[in-house]
């Protein structure tokens, strides 16, 4: 039987996250790439529940069947980091580093240094490629003197995300979960904007995804008279968990913005809709594809890649979001609405240390430009919806699971090298990896709470 060599996969496979959902897809590649001992080092991401594998799923089965504790009796022939940079390690004899990369214009130094200590780094689209190869800092010794350039010197390439063509696609009604679809037949307006994502840190118009900027604006656009019949916002938000003290924080800001905006004679607000909560993917599709839900839109100020935009985009309903940064490989200007902006040094209340950094600038979308864009979907929805079917089977045909696990398994085929069976040696008593196997961490049921209008 010839040498099968071991690969360690560092990721967050059990977390209910973009970068979770990434690391099922990449761990699931690599099985059946069918050449390595594939073994799973699960981690967490911030707070996000840890509850996103079944074990009655076998596309989960086999990854649970493979998770292990990090404990390493040998060196790994392949070690594997999913994660941001400044976790990378090179723990294999051979070190890939995955990252969704930067949303902004620049990659920090302690990210530059991380992508050097692996010895080859993919990234998930090509606005992060660029970032990383463009970041460049001057290196100084102790006495203040320049001794060289901090920069990429290890190779990066573009992996792209792939979505589930069997979940993520055009529904009818008659496919559409019952909890979901009972929860949107309760909203009156029949035309509603769709926004997925999470409410970070920021002021409004500064945080990383730009609802409070998207809030405001709505409630100021569609004040006005002249909307007799008007649409509606629907926000699939949280900021970190599902938890009530999460939920009624959320509920706490977008009540804030709304009682911020001024109304003159015969103008009233429109409807602002929360869901909060842990839908499971056809529940979200069945969210993105009710009839009620007309496009999807997003003022996100970057994406490394923009996972729920291509999923929402195979609903074939129209995508508005800015013109820059990752979602970009999978939208484009003949098939969604694309806004036009300005990039903006990040602001100090949305600053993360060696993620969002000083000096870095992200996208500040034109809000004229934006309330055109939603003005011009909601009254000429059937020109866009022709162009969006379009977009749809695009991005079936270039992001299904298939077409990425082809293009993994060609980079992998590049760069891994063939490696050699060890040499037999004295025997000695190491630890053992301990299997997880079907046994995971209890986590409470969380119960989804209704459909909550912003008072």
């Amino acid at each position: 039987m010839s040498y099968r060599p071991t690969c360690v996969v560092r990721a967050p496979v059990s977390t209910r996250s973009g970068y979770g959902g990434m690391s099922r897809d990449i761990v699931r590649h690599l099985i059946e790439y069918d050449k390595y001992d594939v073994q799973i080092h699960s981690i967490n991401w911030g707070e996000t529940p840890m509850n996103a594998l079944d074990i009655n799923n076998p596309a989960d089965k086999m990854i649970l069947e493979r998770m292990v504790l990090e404990e390493f009796s040998t060196q790994p022939d392949l070690y594997i980091s999913i994660s941001i940079p400044t976790e990378f390690q090179p723990i294999g004899k051979y070190n890939i580093g995955i990252t969704a990369g930067i949303e902004t214009t620049q990659a920090s130094v302690e990210w530059i240094e991380a992508m050097n200590r692996m010895d080859v780094n993919f990234v998930i689209s090509k606005h992060a490629k660029d970032v990383f190869d463009a970041s460049k800092y001057q290196a100084q010794n102790e006495k203040g003197e320049n001794v060289g350039t901090v920069e990429c010197l290890k190779p990066i390439e573009v992996l792209n995300n792939c979505v589930d063509t069997y979940v993520y696609k055009k529904l009818n009604r008659s496919q559409l979960e019952s909890s979901v679809k009972n929860m949107i037949d309760t909203i009156p307006e029949k035309f509603n904007f769709m926004f997925v994502g999470h409410w970070l840190k920021g002021e409004i118009g500064q945080d990383r995804k730009n609802v409070g900027l998207l809030i405001k604006l709505f409630y100021e656009l569609f004040k006005r008279e002249e909307f007799e019949e008007r649409p509606g916002l629907i926000l699939k938000t949280n900021e970190v968990n599902f938890s009530v003290i999460d939920r009624e924080h959320v509920l706490s800001k977008a009540k804030q913005i709304k009682d911020s905006v001024e109304l003159e004679s015969g103008e009233s607000l429109p409807n602002v809709y929360l869901i909060h909560g842990d839908l499971t993917d056809k529940e979200l599709s069945s969210l993105y594809n009710h009839n009620k839900v007309k496009a999807h839109i997003t003022f996100t100020k970057g994406e490394g890649f923009g996972r729920p935009l291509l999923e929402a985009s195979l609903t074939g309903k129209p995508v508005i979001a800015p013109g820059w940064s990752g979602h970009m490989d999978f939208l484009n200007p003949e098939q969604a609405i694309l806004l036009g902006g300005e990039l903006e040094d990040i602001h100090p209340s949305a600053q993360w240390d060696t993620i969002l950094i000083e000096g870095a600038k992200w996208m500040s979308v034109d809000p004229n430009m934006a309330a055109t864009a939603m003005v011009e979907a909601f009254r000429n929805y059937k020109s866009w919806h022709a162009k969006a079917t379009k977009l749809a089977k695009a991005n079936k045909n270039n992001f299904n699971y298939k077409k990425i696990r082809s293009n993994m398994w060609k980079l992998l085929d590049q760069y891994v090298p063939e490696f050699q069976e060890p040499a037999k040696q004295m025997e000695l008593k190491l630890p053992k990896l301990t299997k997880v196997g079907e046994t995971t961490v209890d986590i409470p049921e969380i119960k989804l709470p209704k459909l909550m209008k912003v008072k």
